[in-house]
């Protein structure tokens, strides 16, 4: 995931950048994550000692819940690769935290999607003489060394071709891949930490989505690619532009620049009237559309994707993590949604059992349960995606954890592509949830996945 790359300069921190930052050395990053647990474990003790001498319960669990969650974005954020890129993950969740801890866990969110170490000048310039050769100056003539954003695996710099075309240039931080392996094989290990920051989280299924995919987003000439694809359908569309890809290498991507805000900005502020459901709408006709388009639909979802363009449209950016559609959204998942939506369990169950999702004893009320929520968008006309709603979800989920929650996961068996879907709409929601919007999603839906009008 690449955050907005425009009006997010930082300076520069060679200490921690480029080389030096992400191949530092397995030991040391591992070290660094570990600890995460056992800082998080002696706050618990300290803090059960307080109660004990009479200090209010709530108001240290609370203090407690702030500190890991600043020491956690913290650590994350410093280490970049697989490190940050988890904590970016965590933070679409955010909307499912307890309104009373949402407000220091969004500080400290917003700080790990905005701000890290830039990779050193020296190292950008070696990146781009191995990738484009040593003549990439008389290519892009005018380069800014200083970086327009930066995230997990790689950072911004802001160009002009030869032709005076205004580029992005996205540099890969040297030593990401060995990184990201490293940082999600540990973290892996720790996925029931995280559900300490983010209540009703399935950690777990988190961990093991962003490690089936994160791999995938070292190939920029991959990511070109599929950007290719995007552009040629969306590009220069009436609500929505996806930039051009200029050149591609495996660590160094070219394309568009485009002049916006992110659309993260607009999170936590106060509704700016019919613009933000306009946009919140175009995302959920992409996300459904694009399966039916182009065979694919966007895997990473963020606010930070996404960017406010001058015109008034939206500009959808990174396609590193994409995954593909061909089939469009699967029918048996879409018949499923609309018979949860229109109130037919007994038609969900016999299509699910036709098809051979369930396995064993389970009746409709553990499936609703573990996936009714989803529909909950496709009920009404025109539905408020807003905290209060997300969090209700969580600690619904959070509230149903345990043996039977678990039980109901197993005998429901869906496919890949079924859960991988899934996972992107549930970040999506969660996203709209922060943004506070209203969408039709329902004749979204009803349009571009016929079988849910079947």
């Amino acid at each position: 995931m690449m955050v907005a790359y425009v009006d997010a300069r930082r300076d520069e921190s060679p200490g921690d950048g480029g080389r030096e930052g992400l191949a530092r050395g397995t030991t040391a990053r591992t070290a660094r994550i570990a600890a995460l647990p056992l800082a998080f474990t002696g706050r618990a003790v300290a803090g059960w000692g307080r109660r004990l001498a009479g200090a209010d319960p709530e108001a240290v669990s609370a203090a407690a819940m702030e500190r890991n969650a600043e020491q956690l974005f913290a650590v994350l954020g410093q280490l970049r690769g697989g490190a940050m890129k988890v904590g970016q993950a965590l933070a679409v969740y955010e909307s499912m935290m307890p309104a009373e801890l949402a407000e220091p866990y969004r500080r400290a969110l917003v700080r790990l999607q905005t701000q890290g170490p830039a990779m050193p000048a020296r190292e950008v310039h070696r990146v781009l003489d191995e990738q484009l050769g040593r003549q990439w100056r008389t290519r892009l003539p005018e380069f800014d060394d200083v970086p327009t954003a930066a995230a997990s695996i790689g950072q911004v710099h802001r160009a002009r071709t030869a032709q005076g075309r205004p580029v992005a240039v996205k540099v890969q931080y040297p030593g990401a891949d060995q990184a990201l392996e490293t940082d999600l094989r540990v973290l892996e290990r720790f996925a029931r930490l995280f559900t300490l920051i983010v209540p009703g989280l399935d950690a777990r299924a988190v961990m093991r989505e962003l490690r089936a995919r994160t791999l995938e987003e070292l190939d920029y000439r991959a990511e070109a690619d599929r950007q290719r694809v995007f552009a040629a359908e969306y590009g220069g569309g009436e609500h929505l532009h996806v930039p051009a890809a200029v050149a591609s290498s495996p660590k160094v991507l070219v394309q568009e620049w485009l002049d916006g805000t992110s659309l993260a900005r607009l999170v936590g502020q106060p509704d700016p009237g019919p613009a933000r459901d306009r946009y919140a709408h175009t995302i959920v006709e992409t996300m459904f559309s694009s399966p039916v388009r182009v065979g694919m639909v966007h895997a990473d979802p963020h606010p930070g994707n996404f960017l406010v363009l001058r015109d008034g449209r939206l500009g959808m950016v990174d396609f590193g993590a994409v995954a593909a559609m061909p089939g469009g959204v699967p029918p048996v998942l879409a018949r499923t949604l609309r018979y949860i939506a229109d109130g037919e369990p007994e038609q969900m169950m016999t299509l699910l059992r036709a098809e051979g999702f369930i396995h064993g004893d389970i009746g409709p009320d553990e499936v609703l349960a573990y996936i009714g929520a989803l529909a909950d968008p496709l009920r009404v006309p025109r539905f408020r995606f807003d905290r209060a709603w997300m969090a209700a979800q969580g600690a619904r989920v959070a509230d149903l954890r345990g043996a039977a929650y678990r039980e109901t996961g197993r005998r429901l068996t869906l496919p890949a592509d079924h859960l991988m879907f899934l996972r992107v709409l549930t970040g999506w929601m969660n996203v709209l949830a922060q943004l506070d919007c209203t969408v039709a999603v329902r004749g979204i839906v009803e349009r571009w996945v016929p079988a849910f009008a079947e």
